[in-house]
């Protein structure tokens, strides 16, 4: 069987009128009713012909858009297909649509068509939205009936395969990742949470672009003042193109202009469901392999799914490790260079000399070397970005190595410089999320002229401005540096260091969950 029985050329006859659709955030339930009604009164009186030229003048003659007429084997009623050629896939076509149309012995009407349609095909009575779908990947099927019409999902197939996350790479546990497939993407987290009260709930955004937004939650577990509020902030969004889910993180977010993220980014299912089921919400887009994480605070960006695979102490040192490095990311070239420029006498008496030598043919002040080293790193880290991956690393390492050794022997920049430079950006990528690693990186730039200005004293008032900017920040009305402040005692069990699973029988305060215990009883045989 060919792919199109017998295609045939539309009418001459075009409408003069071009359909527009209403704007849905501006209708209410009443209006919204009778305009459904009056719609389809005036789609009774039409014919197929003037339906389908009102769809083509709503594309202007897109060239990908395809109208087809199948004459049944009948011969007393004709289907018309219409589509978008490029985003459909024909195997679907012919599989989904043709061939149950073409085992039809009858007429088509109502009663026969829908005997043959499977779970692929939807009835649809609201005229107003057929451009939606079409730009959705649906091809849309009209009968003689023109009070309705049917929809099937025919997209082409553009995903790939599922993989681990290279940025959220762990030694035990699971190794699936996100992917650019929405759907595939909410059945990779229900795989996880086999719940009826995990809801998803569907939103667009986006003007022209019409990009789609599932917002995922525990129904029993979800504060609903908080559900109620990211909703209120993302159909807030009037913006003609949002295409990525950083501008939707940046229009719902509370502080644009503060350097922490307020939402966790990440790509791992399992990190998402262990989320879901403390009470946060988790935002998917189409497109992406990106899921948002809310509310959060600043301790959750230092967790990774390892630490719950290992043994308690384990994954309490590292994290340790991690937080601690965050200090040395941001103080350590500063606190050299206040040692060197201000408080030389802070050094013991066995490294003056060592620290002279290296020092005296420096022809720099410290803050020059420490800023000409860091935009250095920051050069080689982008170029590794941007080359291929089977050299990318490469022309890190050696960049790195050859610029080393290259400046010292020139005498441009001192060994202890270079040791200070490299300890900071091995503590940077010691964090496990990738926006929380920008933020300290960029943060050291500011404590290291406060340090040159100031000293010790620069470093400290530098601190305390930086602490009371994270006490004030909030991420959806949850304080970000809970629980150290507000202080909370119950919630440091998986804070700073993690206590072992049957001791976590409790979600954190913070997220003002509905059920606040978790039946987390898993050592009862102790007792039996």
């Amino acid at each position: 069987m060919t792919f199109f029985k017998k295609p045939k050329k539309l009418l001459e006859q075009k409408s003069t009128e071009k359909h527009q659709e209403p704007n849905p955030s501006a209708r209410t339930n009443s209006s919204q009713n009778s305009q459904f009604e009056q719609e389809k009164s005036n789609n009774q009186n039409k014919t197929i012909n003037q339906l389908l030229a009102e769809i083509e003048e709503s594309f202007s003659s897109s060239q990908d858009l395809q109208t087809h007429w199948i004459e049944m084997p009948s011969d007393k009623s004709d289907v018309a297909l219409i589509f978008l050629d490029s985003i459909i896939d024909k195997q679907k076509i012919q599989d989904l649509i043709l061939n149950p149309l073409f085992e039809l012995d009858k007429d088509i009407d109502l009663s026969t068509f829908e005997k043959v349609i499977n779970i692929d095909f939807r009835k649809q009575t609201d005229f107003t939205n057929i451009e939606e779908l079409l730009l959705q990947s649906y091809t849309i099927i009209f009968t003689k009936d023109t009070t309705c019409y049917y929809s099937v999902f025919t997209p082409i197939k553009t995903e790939r395969d599922i993989s681990e996350p290279d940025n959220e790479a762990v030694i035990r546990g699971s190794h699936e990742g996100f992917i650019e497939s929405m759907s595939t993407n909410i059945a990779l987290i229900r795989k996880r949470l086999k719940s009826q009260k995990l809801v998803v709930k569907y939103l667009k955004v986006g003007k022209e672009t019409h990009t789609n937004v599932a917002m995922l939650y525990m129904s029993d577990i979800a504060n609903p003042e908080l559900l109620h509020e990211m909703e209120r902030r993302i159909n807030s969004i009037e913006a003609d193109a949002v295409m990525t889910p950083g501008n939707i993180e940046e229009s719902i977010e509370d502080k644009t202009f503060s350097l922490f993220p307020q939402t966790l980014s990440t790509e791992r299912p399992d990190r998402v469901a262990a989320n879901l089921m403390e009470g946060r919400v988790a935002l998917l887009y189409d497109s992406s392999p990106t899921v948002n994480i809310a509310p959060v605070n600043f301790f959750v960006f230092y967790q990774t799914p390892d630490d719950y695979n290992k043994r308690w102490m384990l994954g309490s040192f590292y994290r340790l490790i991690r937080l601690f490095s965050f200090y040395i990311a941001i103080g350590l070239p500063a606190f050299y260079i206040a040692v060197v420029s201000f408080h030389f006498e802070v050094i013991p008496s066995a490294l003056v000399l060592l620290m002279k030598s290296s020092l005296e043919n420096i022809p720099y002040p410290p803050l020059f070397e420490a800023l000409v080293m860091e935009l250095t790193i920051e050069l080689i880290r982008e170029a590794a970005i941007r080359l291929p991956t089977r050299i990318g690393s490469t022309i890190a390492i050696v960049g790195g190595l050859v610029i080393g050794d290259a400046v010292v022997k020139a005498g441009l920049i001192s060994n202890l410089m270079i040791i200070v430079v490299a300890t900071t950006a091995i503590a940077a990528y010691t964090v496990p999320s990738n926006e929380m690693s920008l933020a300290v990186r960029l943060l050291r730039f500011p404590f290291m002229v406060a340090a040159a200005t100031f000293g010790f004293l620069g470093i400290i008032f530098g601190l305390i401005i930086l602490f009371f900017h994270l006490c004030r920040l909030y991420s959806f009305g949850t304080p970000y540096f809970a629980p150290l402040a507000p202080f909370r005692m119950g919630d440091l069990k998986d804070t700073i260091i993690r206590l072992p699973f049957f001791k976590m029988n409790s979600r954190p305060e913070d997220i003002r969950p509905l059920k606040k215990d978790e039946d987390n009883h898993t050592r009862k045989w102790e007792k039996q």
